[in-house]
């Protein structure tokens, strides 16, 4: 049995919603530790691989929300570093950074180019930004950022909405991806940017969450194919290999860290509209942020993402619904997760 101490700190760490209850219970009646990020989430179902040389194969289930610590203040919740935006699509970095605030990150940072600093800025006062040289709108010259400062102060890092493309970009995204060591949620230019330097998925410091539509990620496999199945499958042996978690969005969106499976069943086709993919990234990066381990945070960043999108649905309609709307309801679709948590834990 653990001793006083170590029992408040596991209670801590349950409260704050950074291990799950199965967890909590093995830790103070078995003595088993927590899992190691990217391991199988305590809530995964399957069965054990029938020898030491056979990956199991099961599913996993969106973690829940658990109540936060009285005692709680915002550095225990995660500090998220947003990069990306562009003249042209300076909304995208917008929506990543507001979501991940509506999804419980203590601090939000976004790192933006200069010309539109005061634009993303206004998005909220409660949102930081750095406004850093740029070409043609673009970040384009990193030699005013200390981005090594910046990447030790974040507990997550979200790259790519709206970023926009150039080669400078594929190579320096390319070495952020490689040598970040805290977790990542890669998106939207930056998953281009990363087939555009055709560069190694399976050389990075950290966790990585890889979030592509079909194309993009038909870009990063080098393939051509338009199969679901075939893209499904590509994406399970990529992300094993990589030692990645891919998150392939579209109908019942599928994440898989290349063991462990997940398909989405929250979520509508209005959703199929410009910006709800920076929001994901958002609400992944804020859950990885605050301990989840990158499959965990996938799954449930998708689960309560498609809630938000149902949510807004029923006030809009489909055809009408924006990007904004499924960021105006995280808070609802976060707060119905917590209840869930309550209800079936007893808090």
């Amino acid at each position: 049995m653990i001793n006083s101490h170590q029992f408040q700190q596991a209670a801590k760490q349950f409260r704050a919603g950074r291990i799950s209850l199965k967890e909590f219970t093995d830790l103070v009646i078995h003595d088993q530790p927590a899992r190691k990020p990217n391991e199988a989430s305590a809530s995964s179902t399957g069965s054990e691989a029938e020898s030491p040389g056979q990956v199991a194969q099961a599913a996993v289930e969106p973690t829940k929300i658990l109540p936060r610590a009285a005692e709680s203040h915002k550095g225990d919740f995660g500090r998220v570093l947003t990069i990306g935006g562009s003249s042209e699509m300076a909304g995208a970095i917008g929506l990543t950074s507001l979501a991940a605030l509506r999804s419980g990150a203590g601090l939000v940072r976004a790192i933006v180019p200069r010309e539109i600093q005061t634009v993303v800025a206004g998005w909220s006062p409660s949102l930081m930004t750095v406004g850093i040289e740029s070409k043609n709108g673009k970040i384009e010259n990193q030699g005013d950022l200390d981005f090594a400062r910046h990447s030790q102060w974040a507990d997550a890092i979200a790259i790519g909405p709206g970023m926009g493309r150039s080669s400078h970009l594929d190579g320096w995204v390319s070495e952020v991806y490689r040598d970040a060591k805290g977790p990542m949620v890669v998106d939207a230019d930056a998953l281009n940017a990363l087939a555009g330097a055709n560069a190694s998925l399976e050389s990075h410091a950290g966790r990585r969450v890889l979030t592509p539509h079909p194309g993009e990620f038909r870009k990063l496999a080098g393939l051509t194919t338009t199969d679901r199945q075939e893209l499904e499958n590509r994406a399970k042996q990529m992300a094993a290999e990589a030692a990645v978690v891919i998150v392939l969005k579209g109908n019942r969106t599928y994440v898989t860290n290349g063991d462990l499976d997940y398909y989405n069943a929250s979520g509508n086709p209005g959703m199929a509209t410009a910006g709800s993919g920076d929001v994901l990234t958002g609400v992944i990066a804020a859950l990885l942020g605050q301990g989840m381990p990158a499959l965990d945070a996938a799954v449930t960043g998708v689960f309560l993402h498609g809630n938000a999108g149902d949510l807004a649905a029923e006030s809009t309609g489909q055809t009408s619904l924006l990007a904004t709307d499924i960021l105006g309801n995280l808070s609802v679709a976060f707060k119905k997760q917590a209840q869930v948590a309550e209800k079936t834990i007893g808090f």
